[in-house]
């Protein structure tokens, strides 16, 4: 009885590393260990500017667990773009933020400009519009900042309301809470950049 007891309690936090492993199962999570790896070259998930209960896999490309990450690469070409794919719904945000923001609250307050769960657009804690669409698993969200507007595509359709008060040196930025797992794209799109914008160059290569 005590062995069975036992295998039971391991299972709901085996059951959430799949999740974010493998993606999307019937299990249902809450809390995640923080998990670190090594990540290559190019635009990713920055594991060292990221919440305390934040998972990121996938080489950087995965995010799950409860709180925030930034991307390793600030915007600073003219026009950038990047694209999320909601592969479990719960809680989340998405869209750009400075390194002042904070990992750990859920959702982000100041500092981070973006779209949630809910269809609402945020700049800087302040609702500015919300959508009629609803977001759901499976769907897709570009993200396009031009250092005057940030606006957003669902599906490949540009969304009606856009973002105008983005301050300060940004970077690419979620968070996520309540099981959901959003997989970022910062290359080989699912729906091509709109014209104009192409994907995020490091600094380096803007020289």
């Amino acid at each position: 009885l005590q062995m069975s007891s036992l295998f039971t309690a391991c299972l709901p936090p085996f059951r959430a590393c799949l999740d974010c492993v493998q993606g999307p199962s019937f299990a249902n999570s809450q809390n995640y260990a923080q998990f670190r790896n090594e990540q290559p070259t190019g635009v990713r998930l920055d594991v060292s500017h990221m919440g305390k209960e934040v998972v990121i896999l996938k080489e950087g490309e995965r995010i799950c667990g409860t709180g925030g990450a930034i991307a390793n690469a600030p915007l600073v070409q003219s026009k950038a773009y990047f694209q999320v794919n909601v592969q479990q719904t719960g809680k989340w945000g998405v869209g750009l933020a400075t390194r002042d923001v904070d990992f750990n609250a859920v959702p982000s307050g100041a500092n981070f400009w973006g779209i949630d769960e809910s269809g609402r657009l945020v700049g800087n804690k302040e609702e500015v519009a919300k959508i009629e669409e609803e977001i759901e698993e499976g769907d897709s969200l570009g993200i396009c900042y031009d250092h005057v507007e940030l606006s957003f595509y669902h599906n490949g359709v540009r969304l009606p309301h856009t973002i105008t008060n983005v301050k300060g040196k940004v970077f690419p930025c979620i968070y996520v809470d309540d099981s959901a797992i959003l997989d970022v794209k910062f290359r080989s799109f699912s729906y091509p950049a709109p014209p104009g914008f192409s994907e995020i160059l490091i600094e380096q290569t803007l020289l």
